[in-house]
């Protein structure tokens, strides 16, 4: 018996357990990838999987349904993968320790990914029932959504008739996506040299932020670690000697980063002052963050003194120059929509390596020249500070489409049902609609999902009865597509 075995509906869960059972994370997909394959095979459909490891199936409609519209259902195999400190699992390697507890399912010290295996399993389910009333199926299931939507960007769609598409990738319930923000991930680099220094070594963290999907909680005031460490070192070494061992921080660059550390060297001499400056500095961001980051912790702890290598004080300035005035968070909010973000940015993760510093920050915007302005400006940084920054993984944004017809029914339908009023809106965050879009001229789509909270974070969970409810909505539209 597995863990979610009682729910309902009863083989929505079952897959989406079994997905669970495999390791998912973004860049790690061959295994879930094969084993759709193989679901496939063993229910005698027809599918392709290709270099990237994108997998497409194929269903034929069911009986009186022949001369309904083809139909893509779609969603993405890849989970951000993050854990908290302390657990033990390998997420390369181990499956996921799924929970109930009450109307939720979570997994124990690790994100959920129900973004978004909980749309591989609601097409599994409908592929695998023969009694489910629906017109010819496309399921299009892409790999590293998470990191750029490199799977949809790579897919060749030349084979897909389907122009209507349910995208399974959205976590509130009654709010169907109509269009999203078009994005790049930019990776600075900045070019380091190193040297020896002696003194007291000390372990720089800023730990326990509440972090986030940078587009959908970009506007909620939270702090990014990566950023606040850029503003610790700036002051920290500008009231005494510090030297810049090691600095690391964030874990994608699509996540609000919920920590970061650097290792660094005092001379014994100024070490009270250094531990002074650090406490003062600790306190007033503290102060500053006291609402929306609580649970903040910022200390320092001594590791010892000897000699140690560092970087050179030139390279060191331009690596928190760098911290420091790149630009981070909201940029430009929609001005005929009140209260959505148009443009943003989030400093996801960084790491100093042996030749280089690298920053990688998630870019997005719903208006072209604004993304592309604010590529310049990363890579006109990176540049002045003797770098460079590498664009990667563009994708366009998702327009509104006025004559929607599956909109109209999939809203119509939500509303008989649950006696609520849907509402219809963008998102700042990139779905593969767009991508999608431009591959298939004329496509209509629509963007909707269970209830889930705290997604791309340790504590996301999944509503129980919201995926029930979805997919009674999801089979009440095939059916009436008929």
């Amino acid at each position: 018996m597995g863990v979610l075995s009682n729910l309902q509906p009863e083989r929505v869960f079952y897959y989406f357990e079994e997905i669970c059972k495999i390791p998912h994370g973004s860049f790690h997909t061959d295994a879930i990838s094969d084993y759709c394959m193989s679901f496939a095979r063993s229910h005698g459909l027809r599918a392709r999987q290709d270099a990237s490891g994108n997998v497409v199936i194929w269903k034929d409609a069911a009986p009186g349904y022949d001369n309904g519209d083809t139909v893509i259902l779609q969603g993405h195999l890849d989970m951000v993968c993050v854990k908290e400190d302390g657990c033990l699992l390998d997420l390369e390697k181990d499956g996921l320790r799924l929970v109930v507890e009450g109307d939720n399912v979570y997994a124990e010290g690790t994100s959920l990914g129900g973004d978004d295996g909980i749309a591989v399993a609601y097409a599994l389910a409908i592929l695998e029932d023969d009694t489910i009333p629906h017109p010819a199926l496309e399921v299009v299931l892409t790999v590293n959504e998470e990191v750029g939507m490199l799977g949809a960007t790579a897919l060749d769609a030349s084979d897909l008739k389907g122009r209507i598409l349910l995208n399974l990738d959205s976590e509130d319930e009654g709010i169907f996506l109509t269009g999203c923000a078009g994005g790049a991930t930019a990776s600075g680099r900045i070019p380091v040299k190193w040297t020896e220094e002696e003194g007291v070594q000390y372990r720089v963290s800023i730990e326990n932020l509440t972090g986030g999907h940078s587009g959908a909680e970009i506007d909620k005031g939270r702090a990014n670690a990566n950023v606040l460490m850029g503003r610790l070192l700036y002051t920290l070494m500008d009231e005494v000697d510090v030297w810049i061992a090691s600095l690391s921080g964030g874990e994608k660059d699509n996540a609000i980063a919920r920590f970061s550390h650097a290792e660094v060297v005092v001379g014994r001499e100024q070490a009270a002052a250094f531990e002074r400056c650090l406490e003062k500095t600790a306190e007033v961001i503290r102060r500053e963050y006291a609402v929306k980051e609580a649970e903040m912790c910022i200390h320092g702890e001594k590791l010892g003194e000897g000699s140690t290598r560092v970087l050179q004080p030139v390279s060191a300035s331009r690596v928190v120059l760098a911290l420091v005035h790149m630009p981070n968070g909201v940029q430009k909010m929609e001005e005929a929509l009140e209260g959505a973000v148009r443009t943003s940015l989030n400093l996801g993760q960084i790491s100093l390596g042996e030749e280089c510093f690298t920053a990688v920050s998630s870019v997005r915007s719903s208006l072209a020249s604004e993304k592309d302005w604010l590529l310049e400006k990363l890579q006109s940084l990176a540049m002045l500070l003797g770098g460079e920054c590498e664009i990667t993984g563009e994708y366009p944004a998702w327009e509104y489409r006025p004559d929607s017809r599956i909109r109209e029914l999939i809203v119509r339908i939500y509303e008989e049902q649950t006696g609520k009023k849907a509402e219809i809106c963008s998102i700042h965050a990139g779905l593969e609609c767009g991508i999608l879009a431009d591959k298939l001229p004329g496509l209509d789509c629509v963007s909707y999902g269970p209830q889930m909270r705290d997604i791309h974070t340790t504590g996301e969970v999944l509503s129980i009865s919201s995926v029930k409810r979805t997919w009674e909505l999801t089979l009440a539209v095939l059916a009436a597509m008929k």
